[in-house]
């Protein structure tokens, strides 16, 4: 490696210009920081503001789909089968919360999306098979209602941005 020129150590380094080296003390004092951390936590509290923004808007989203949904369900359909419908937009509503939460706190106190929102699925599906007034397909449809309202709001906010 030694037979490059460019990579043979220098014997006469370059002379001249003027270079001011200062202690870790002195440059730990200096107010010249290029990255402000008042700055940055002007921004994680913008965007976990307008996180918040979202997500209220997407619950908001969701309650109308699920009102509506259990309104024509309700007219066109007999009444358990509504009911079953409203018992699954609210274990859906609640298993969409629970995943906000989870990914509100990425970064901050956790490293991995918490699981425990898996559980309302399951307690659902146990609370259908132990209730005769309760019908599955219902429960799981009305379940499934925060995803048209995720759609809904994708939409909205594709139409908003330029």
């Amino acid at each position: 490696m030694l037979a490059s020129p460019q990579l043979q150590p220098e014997t006469d380094p370059p002379k001249g210009g003027h270079f001011v080296l200062r202690t870790s003390a002195e440059a730990g004092k200096s107010n010249e920081s290029p990255l402000s951390l008042d700055s940055s936590k002007e921004v994680a509290k913008a965007s976990n503001d307008e996180y918040a923004h979202l997500q209220m808007r997407i619950f908001i989203v969701t309650l109308i789909v699920s009102a509506f949904a259990v309104s024509i369900t309700a007219i066109f359909f007999e009444l358990q089968a509504s009911f079953s419908i409203l018992i699954g937009a609210f274990s859906g509503i609640l298993y969409m919360r629970l995943l906000a939460r989870s990914i509100g706190s990425l970064g901050t106190s956790s490293k991995t999306v918490s699981k425990i929102q898996l559980v309302v699925p399951v307690l659902l599906v146990l609370a259908v098979s132990k209730l005769p007034q309760l019908e599955l397909l219902p429960a799981l449809l009305g379940f499934l209602l925060y995803k048209p309202s995720l759609v809904i709001q994708a939409l909205l906010d594709s139409r908003t941005k330029p």
